[in-house]
């Protein structure tokens, strides 16, 4: 116990005294930083963290500390930027030096995420990484998967008709069958199929592993070195299941596709099978690693994002039935009532275009972004900012800021006047800065459209009913990480006619 109890007092004493050496020998860069709220000695700004809704908070700071602020979190910079113009003239006009990424310890070194190209620090092989994705998922090759992201959105409004409780399982279920037929070639029987279930499992644990100030070891990394018998030392048994998790759904769907090439089984194209056919079975492993990672990324990255939009826009349009009403009308005019829309409609349809990103405006479901981290010292309009600080754009903010959006938190698609250059200018928030831009961007506009176009032609969207048969209306109020999802809230759908509910009943449900 003697020698236990020494172990502990020597580690805690040199743990101090490093912080505090750090903080010292830092002082005098401080000074230059952007402004923020007070820090305290040796823990920073740690108790001012706010643990929910943080892009809600950092917004209101931003009216006190104006459009860049600093925090200190255990002598780590962290840069918050609520303003668009700053946002974009760092990360975007100086993206060579603002496109790493942070090193999360626990994300990256413990669980296993610092693999993928999310996370990959900027250089060569998050460059080639990116490669394998935008070269199947960029514009040019997203109408290939057109028909299966329409086929999907309508079984999703199918079955949600036949059971309003299905809708959080049905947009799961549906997405992720698209996600993974078009990475793997794999195509889902049921939710519970666990080449679905692993890897949600494994994007609730990024979104959470990924949220700056949730593991201490974050901040001080020489706690992964701590003996598993110590108090606090926790988090080390949840990376070791974590790092499983994050294996398995990235290497279980991979193998499968792999296998099943010569069996026929694995259905083309997609992602995966595609290069090992073009490879003819030569990849290095290192050429199979970054596949696979690269794989992973899509899969995890596609998964929750449009789950996340999907239930934003069931939300949105049970409290706005003026816009569900307009959209229906615009829908009847240009497709009319005898067929289904599709994806090839969408240039004629600018309100449900513009309904789309008055989505992403409303909601992003990052809504903080994925931190980017500086790789050398810089100096923007006279404040300092230092090398290793984590650049965090206040998305939310910029996308409710007054002066841009009146009245942001109505959700009001003629905000844009069918101009889709204003539509870009959300996305271009919304889907990430500069090198670290979303690579998927079209083919995750597809799959949304087909699930609104479809639900709004055929349905109306109306408040679930709690168990005395009263409306239950949902909130505003989304959940916590790096990833957001609309708190549960019912919903029912009312077939707009015979007609709409018959076209439904026809589409296809053949595995493609």
């Amino acid at each position: 116990m003697t020698d236990d109890l020494s172990y502990t007092t020597l580690f805690a004493a040199a743990l101090f005294g490093g912080i505090l050496l750090y903080n010292y020998s830092s002082s005098d860069r401080k000074n230059k930083l952007p402004p923020g709220p007070r820090r305290l000695p040796i823990i920073g700004n740690v108790h001012q963290m706010p643990q929910e809704e943080p892009w809600k908070v950092f917004s209101e700071w931003g009216k006190k500390y104006g459009g860049i602020m600093h925090v200190d979190i255990m002598g780590q910079s962290l840069v918050i930027i609520n303003s668009t113009k700053i946002a974009t003239d760092l990360l975007d006009r100086r993206s060579n030096i603002y496109s790493d990424r942070p090193h999360f310890v626990m994300a990256c070194d413990l669980i296993g995420y610092g693999e993928t190209f999310v996370l990959q620090p900027y250089g060569d092989n998050w460059r080639k990484q990116r490669r394998l994705v935008a070269h199947d998922f960029g514009q040019a090759m997203a109408p290939r998967y057109h028909s299966l992201q329409e086929k999907e959105a309508r079984i999703l409004v199918r079955n949600v008709l036949k059971d309003p409780s299905s809708l959080v399982s049905q947009i799961k279920l549906r997405i992720g069958i698209i996600i993974i037929r078009v990475t793997y070639g794999y195509y889902i029987q049921s939710e519970n199929d666990p080449i679905l279930t692993t890897p949600l499992t494994a994007m609730d644990n990024f979104s959470f592993s990924t949220s700056p100030g949730n593991f201490l070891v974050d901040f001080i990394p020489i706690l992964r070195h701590i003996p598993v018998w110590m108090p606090g030392s926790g988090f080390l048994k949840t990376a070791k299941e974590w790092r499983k998790i994050v294996w398995d759904a990235s290497w279980n769907p991979y193998d499968w596709c792999k296998k099943n090439l010569e069996t026929g089984k694995t259905l083309m194209p997609n992602l995966c099978g595609n290069f090992i056919s073009e490879s003819c079975g030569e990849m290095t492993q290192d050429e199979e690693d970054k596949l696979v990672w690269a794989a992973s990324s899509v899969m995890g990255g596609g998964l929750d994002t449009n789950m996340s939009s999907a239930l934003t826009f069931y939300m949105a349009m049970i409290l706005n039935p003026r816009v569900q009403a307009k959209a229906q009308a615009e829908l009847d005019a240009v497709v009319g009532k005898d067929r289904l829309p599709t994806i090839n409609d969408r240039e004629n349809l600018p309100y449900i275009r513009s309904i789309i990103a008055e989505i992403f405006r409303y909601s992003p479901a990052i809504p903080m972004c994925i931190p980017h981290a500086l790789s050398q010292d810089d100096v923007y309009e006279g404040v300092f900012l230092p090398k290793g600080a984590l650049i965090m754009p206040n998305v939310w903010h910029m996308l409710h800021d007054p002066e841009v959006y009146p009245n942001p938190m109505e959700f009001h698609p003629e905000r844009f006047n069918n101009d889709d250059a204003e539509m870009e200018k959300v996305k271009d928030l919304t889907f990430g800065f500069g090198r670290r831009f979303c690579p998927g961007k079209h083919f995750a506009e597809g799959t949304l459209f087909a699930i609104v176009a479809t639900t709004l032609a055929t349905c109306d969207i109306l408040p679930g009913l709690d168990e005395n048969g009263k409306e239950v209306m949902p909130k505003y109020k989304y959940t916590p990480g790096t990833i957001t999802f609309p708190e549960a809230f019912p919903v029912r759908l009312r077939p707009r006619s015979a007609q709409a509910q018959a076209l439904l009943a026809e589409a296809s449900t053949a595995i493609e």
